[in-house]
């Protein structure tokens, strides 16, 4: 039995800093110092306010001086225009280097799942997968944009506030900051809680997304079983859980948001009572106080602020650790990186190969398979369902490396060659090919992204596909719709041969590609595939053995092991499997 497989270890721990999600902004350094001036200025107006006011109170109003009111109004009024505009400009620029981190994160995010092997998807779900690529990362799109730039705002405001507070009154301001330490106490045990609970409601989401997406990606088996109820009491009660998780959070959010607030306003109230006693003792003017109160509730409002903005930095910690457990993990079998021989005959060799399924690692597909395919043979392989068909062809791609034993291409282990240029080389004609929702031209077109028009349509003329997409109103520019469900199984079948033969690879894997049509159909299919195969090693993996008549060899699997290879008029004079598998689908027939 082969050992079992152990996932991957990331590159480095997923643990998410500040320092790491503001790297993120790194590469929008220009833009944040540009949005940064404007910022300091908005909140250096903010802090010219208070100023004002004392000046009014305790000269204009004192000295009853019209003249100097009105000054005094004026250069407020030009400070709070000012401040407009530089807020506008500072809300501008922040929002818009979101909008570039965001795209930058998902484009590099989904970057990383193509490069994953294909084991990853077994155990990974799409909708998980899709939730983690738009809303996990738009989490993260306020922390590293608008977060930061309110962030800065109040940290100056802060900052400036206090020093001014010093400047007006020591006695009062030591006074007020005797509250702040338990306050940043609460912040921070607050925020690992909610960056815990955060994480929880992120992963609810994704599960309520991969039971949306499995029951619209398969409506039509919903709908054959009249089982949309079902579908949406699974989904309503995903989406609940998720509630009750963001509820929990909420309520959390609440009590420690309305403590911070109520501790500000405490400490206001502290401070007019003193700052009362002190006007009454002559030790300070009742200008000086006013300004005292406004920069205390500032300050205490930007503290407030602060306190809220960490709970967001901690909600997109748990969103980030998500994103970036991905981002970190290093495949087990690279996209790229290898040998590219400058020819390719086509010989490939299984040595000794035995294999599971990372996902199932205790039950053993293949038990020591040997088999050659010589360049330009045409090998048949036939066995029962679960016989480790398929996972040859798996194999043969690098979709998966064995367990034990090796593959080799023209004497060349696999695991030595470029896994995108031995990709290349390989065709594989499915029993459902999938097609992208785009055009049939650019669907024959994807393996040969720089094809011509006339190579295009050679290909489909190839393929018995021409003659069906010429009746289209819109020929090769027909949209197929997601996964090609506007066309016919046939159609479909033809399309995809049409994209091998303009991938033109050495080797081609024929996965089942006519079991699943009717008798019209597999002959144009059939007389496609005998035109594809001509020239070329090929490796047919069928149910319907009158697909493998014609074939130099034809290898009998059971149980992961080969047990008949020969000619099919040979096998049909020997006692054995394959004898059996023909005439049951005799007798059936």
């Amino acid at each position: 039995m082969p050992p079992s497989v152990n996932p991957p270890t990331p590159r480095r721990p997923s643990g998410v800093t500040l320092r790491r999600l503001l790297s993120l902004a790194r590469p929008e350094v220009p833009t944040l110092v540009l949005a940064t001036c404007f910022l300091v200025i908005s909140s250096g107006a903010s802090l010219a306010f208070p100023q004002g006011i004392r000046i009014l109170i305790d000269d204009a109003l004192n000295a009853k001086n019209r003249e100097l009111i009105d000054r005094a109004a004026l250069i407020m009024l030009g400070v709070f225009l000012v401040q407009g505009v530089a807020t506008a400009l500072r809300a501008y620029f922040f929002t818009i280097v979101g909008d570039r981190v965001v795209m930058r994160l998902r484009r590099d995010f989904f970057h990383r799942l193509m490069d994953q092997e294909v084991a990853f998807f077994d155990t990974h779900r799409t909708g998980e997968l899709t939730s983690r690529l738009q809303s996990d990362t738009a989490v993260l799109q306020n922390t590293v944009s608008v977060n930061i730039s309110m962030g800065l705002r109040h940290a100056v405001q802060t900052l400036g506030g206090v020093a001014l507070l010093f400047y007006t009154s020591p006695t009062l301001t030591l006074l007020m900051l005797a509250i702040v330490p338990p306050v940043a106490v609460g912040s921070v045990l607050y925020g690992r809680r909610v960056r815990l609970m955060s994480r929880q409601v992120q992963d609810a989401l994704a599960k309520a997304s991969e039971v949306a997406e499995e029951s619209l990606s398969g409506l039509r088996t919903v709908r054959s079983f009249a089982a949309e109820p079902s579908e949406v009491a699974r989904y309503g009660n995903a989406v609940r859980h998720a509630f009750e998780v963001a509820r929990r959070r909420a309520s959390q959010s609440s009590i420690f948001i309305g403590g911070v607030s109520s501790v500000g306003y405490i400490a206001a109230v502290v401070v007019f009572w003193y700052g009362g006693r002190l006007v009454v003792d002559s030790q300070l003017t009742i200008g000086a106080l006013t300004s005292f109160l406004i920069y205390t509730m500032l300050v205490a409002m930007s503290l407030g602020s602060l306190a809220d903005l960490w709970a967001d930095f901690m909600r997109a910690s748990g969103a980030a650790e998500r994103v970036f457990e991905l981002m970190d993990r290093e495949p087990t079998i690279p996209a790229g990186g290898g040998e590219r021989p400058a020819t390719v005959e086509g010989r490939v060799e299984f040595q000794d190969v035995r294999f599971a399924y990372p996902s199932r690692p205790d039950v053993t597909v293949l038990q020591g398979i040997n088999l050659t395919l010589q360049a330009g043979e045409v090998v048949a392989v036939v066995g029962s369902s679960g016989a480790g068909k398929s996972t040859l062809a798996a194999l043969l791609s690098r979709f998966y490396d064995p367990h034990q034993g090796r593959l080799l291409l023209d004497g060349r282990p696999l695991d030595t060659l470029d896994p995108a240029w031995l990709r290349q080389h390989v065709g594989m004609v499915a029993q459902e090919p999938l097609l992208f929702s785009c055009s049939i031209g650019d669907n024959i077109r994807y393996g040969r992204p720089g094809a011509t028009d006339a190579e295009v349509e050679a290909a489909a003329k190839a393929a018995h596909a021409h003659d069906f997409i010429g009746r289209f109103p819109d020929g090769y520019r027909t949209e197929v719709g997601e996964r090609g469900v506007q066309l016919s199984g046939g159609q479909k079948q033809r399309v995809a041969i049409a994209r091998a033969v303009l991938k033109d690879p050495r080797i081609l894997v024929l996965d089942e590609a006519t079991s699943a049509l009717d008798a019209e159909s597999e002959h144009l299919v059939k007389d496609a595939l005998e035109r594809l195969m001509q020239g070329r090693t090929t490796l047919i993996i069928a149910h319907r053995l009158s697909t493998v008549a014609n074939a130099h060899r034809v290898l009998v699997l059971e149980s992961g092991r080969v047990v008949q290879s020969g000619t099919h008029a040979a096998l049909m004079t020997q006692e054995g499997l394959y004898r059996r598998l023909v005439e049951r689908q005799v007798v059936a027939a």
